[in-house]
């Protein structure tokens, strides 16, 4: 129900309606979906009728909500320059409220649209549409011609207009690390490895964004390995451990559980959240752990890819019998371009290894003057 107020803030709607319901695993079919949106949308509406008194409802007000309420208010910013920062991954009500100020402001946006990794929540790439002057920065200042090297191999992959070329000055270097600064995963089932393999050390552990995500991952896994259903969006269709190990080990749509199922198996949800109480704030850390999405605009002079990067299986066999990969989904490409570009002096590109022979190098570009 709130996931469904959430999507309904992020766009650019005036009313609540069936589509905000976001699709849930095993719910996928149309006629599925439609069944769940008719029986959740009338909860929907009563939360966001509740949340239009913040001071006296019992839904949680949040950041999303007053920016929603807000946007709806039609507001007139007065201002005379207004810049749109991250602007290819904008939620559509921000972009309406920031268009509607063309008749009396100037419009910036800066972004990169290889940095776009928030489709997936309704976010767009407002710059594709947008009616200006482009102007374009293609050297970067944060690392060395090696990585940028890199950077260019997945913006070829997502057709980007632009190479990357490094700044001579910078030392960067590719290669195996020992002890990174940051590990950057892909989920967070990722981060919860990682951190299961590093808390033994000596090395203290931070993760970015906070560990609640962690927990409440570990608290459904143990409520399902208790007979009890949970309420976790990823899990709650599962009626009990057995059936989402079945799932993960069997049904191609369900790979992406299987590392949890492996984790949890192996290590017991005690164990993962006590990992967890362990953790430290980033600036007492050894080592930060992060997702590639919650990394996006950060930086550290040390990165390792974690080995949760893997290649979709197309489930069929080369001539020498060796499993066949699928395309790289764009998404994905351009998921992995964030990631490699985290470091300034040492990348460790682990998890994407596998990709440096199935793509292609472009030509670095000078910047723009």
């Amino acid at each position: 129900m709130l996931r469904t107020v959430t999507a309904f803030c992020h766009s650019a709607d005036a009313a609540l309606q069936s589509h905000h319901v976001p699709h849930l695993r095993g719910l996928e079919s149309p006629e599925r979906h439609s069944h769940l949106a008719e029986a959740v949308l009338p909860y929907a509406q009563k939360a966001w009728a509740d949340l239009q008194h913040p001071d006296a409802g019992v839904v949680r007000f949040t950041h999303d909500h007053y920016l929603k309420i807000w946007a709806l208010s039609e507001p007139v910013i007065d201002a005379d320059y207004l810049l749109l920062d991250e602007a290819q991954d904008t939620n559509p009500v921000l972009e309406e409220v920031f268009t509607r100020q063309r008749d009396h402001a100037q419009l910036v946006m800066v972004g990169d649209s290889a940095q776009a990794i928030y489709g997936w929540r309704g976010a767009k790439d407002v710059m594709t549409d947008f009616k200006g002057t482009a102007l374009t920065l293609s050297r970067s200042f944060r690392f060395g011609p090696a990585l940028a090297e890199e950077a260019n191999r997945w913006l070829a992959l997502v057709d980007a207009l632009i190479r990357l070329t490094g700044t001579d000055a910078i030392p960067t270097c590719i290669g195996p690390l020992e002890q990174p600064e940051a590990i950057l995963c892909r989920t967070n089932v990722g981060t919860m490895i990682e951190i299961m393999n590093l808390l033994p050390t000596s090395r203290s552990v931070a993760l970015a964004g906070g560990a609640e995500p962690l927990r409440a991952l570990a608290r459904a896994a143990h409520d399902l390995q208790n007979g009890r259903r949970t309420t976790h969006p990823e899990l709650l269709l599962f009626e009990r451990w057995g059936d989402l190990k079945e799932y993960a080990e069997h049904d191609p749509a369900g790979g992406d559980l299987a590392p949890l199922v492996e984790v949890v198996e192996r290590h017991g949800t005690q164990a993962i959240l006590a990992a967890v109480d362990q953790l430290v704030p980033e600036q007492y850390a050894d080592a930060t752990i992060s997702t590639a999405h919650k990394a996006k605009g950060r930086e550290w002079a040390t990165v390792r890819i974690s080995a949760d990067f893997i290649p979709e299986d197309t489930g069929e066999m080369d001539e020498d019998g060796r499993p066949t990969i699928a395309p790289i989904d764009p998404d994905e490409a351009r998921l992995a371009y964030v990631a490699v570009t985290r470091a300034r002096h040492h990348l460790d590109i682990g998890g994407l290894a596998w990709a440096a022979s199935r793509t292609r190098l472009g030509t670095a570009e000078e910047p723009a003057a």
